[in-house]
């Protein structure tokens, strides 16, 4: 037989079938997420899998943790056995599909302005209000992928958190797997890493500093989040420590408020801040729209903020400060309150 025949008689011999993998947890991976660790192993971050299709599988019980069902947000521990399902490059299903992400080209000339900060390990982005963490729920790309795709050292990024879609702010990406893994540990609630925002809310906030400890639940599938709750039965720890930088001296009452998280829950301020009786401005899940009227002529976008960024160095162990000014939709809404950022705005 040629080398022409036998080229294609394996073209034409049926793909392996894809099999049922037990895979160990290493000290790489202990404490990671099952979510990500499953997008990894699967190729979903870097688009040979579709997101929703992880999800789905572990909804459906068909990745096990130790022979357990398990949830998305199940850490991990050194030594854990994971089964994952076979799975074949289901791309083509319309169940899970979406389209390859197309990137505009505004977006990937953009990316490097939004740098704050760079260094052999890590990154900080300046993320503008309605770019995403990252694809999916109906959003081809987001700041992960628009970073792979205008780097050549893309596959190595990983998000070290996350912020909502509509807040803008300042977030890290890691360049390394150690790197992540370090930063992720700053990052839980007993962590080193300290994130502060910046946010305009109704009414004139009465306490010049208060925390708010109210439990939050949320509920969640295909690894999107709907709705976030309080609950005081079923709700996970959640504290925001608020501080009010000033009130509304003109206008509808409005409050400049600071806020600092000490735990990560998905919408955590913006459901504390509705909880306290002053919903952030502008937002659209949230807050309310008979209030929103009368600053803007149209429904102002979320007006919070992640301004203020403080973590230990993964690296030389220094501390590192990063700041960031809001975004310039801001100024407008603040002069007609009479508010300044002066006192508390960081420098550029």
């Amino acid at each position: 037989m040629t080398a022409e025949n036998r080229q294609a008689a394996a073209e034409q011999a049926p793909a392996e079938r894809p099999r049922v993998r037990l895979e160990t947890v290493d000290a790489r991976s202990d404490g990671q997420r099952l979510d990500n660790f499953l997008l990894r192993e699967l190729g979903a971050q870097h688009d040979k899998q579709p997101r929703a299709l992880v999800y789905r599988l572990i909804r459906k019980g068909q990745v096990r943790v130790n022979k357990k069902r398990a949830k998305p947000m199940q850490r991990l521990r050194d030594g854990d056995i994971v089964r994952i399902p076979p799975v074949r490059d289901l791309r083509g299903d319309p169940e899970v599909a979406r389209p390859a992400a197309r990137i505009p080209a505004g977006w990937l000339e953009r990316i490097e302005t939004l740098v704050r900060h760079e260094d052999e390990a890590l990154l900080v982005i300046d993320k503008p209000a309605g770019l995403a963490a990252h694809a999916g729920s109906g959003f081809d790309f987001g700041l992960i992928e628009l970073l792979r795709a205008a780097r050549g050292d893309g596959a190595t990024l990983e998000l070290a958190h996350r912020i909502d879609r509509e807040t803008s702010g300042l977030i890290v990406v890691a360049k390394s797997r150690e790197t992540l893994l370090a930063l992720q540990e700053q990052f839980r609630p007993e962590g080193a890493a300290k994130k502060r925002y910046l946010a305009l809310c109704h009414g004139h906030w009465r306490d010049v500093h208060q925390t708010i400890t109210a439990p939050l639940r949320k509920d969640q599938g295909d690894g999107r989040a709907h709705r976030v709750v309080v609950d005081t039965r079923l709700g996970k720890s959640a504290r925001t420590d608020f501080e009010r930088l000033g009130t509304s001296h003109r206008g509808p009452a409005v409050s400049l408020m600071a806020a600092t998280l000490h735990t990560g829950r998905t919408h955590q301020i913006r459901v504390h801040c509705r909880h306290a009786g002053h919903p952030i401005v502008g937002d659209s899940k949230y807050g309310e729209r008979t209030l929103d009227r009368p600053l803007a002529r149209r429904r102002p976008d979320l007006m919070l903020h992640a301004y203020r960024l403080t973590l230990t160095h993964p690296t030389h162990g220094g501390r590192l400060t990063i700041t960031s000014n809001p975004p310039d939709y801001w100024q407008p809404l603040l002069d007609n309150a009479g508010l300044t950022l002066k006192n508390h705005q960081p420098p550029r």
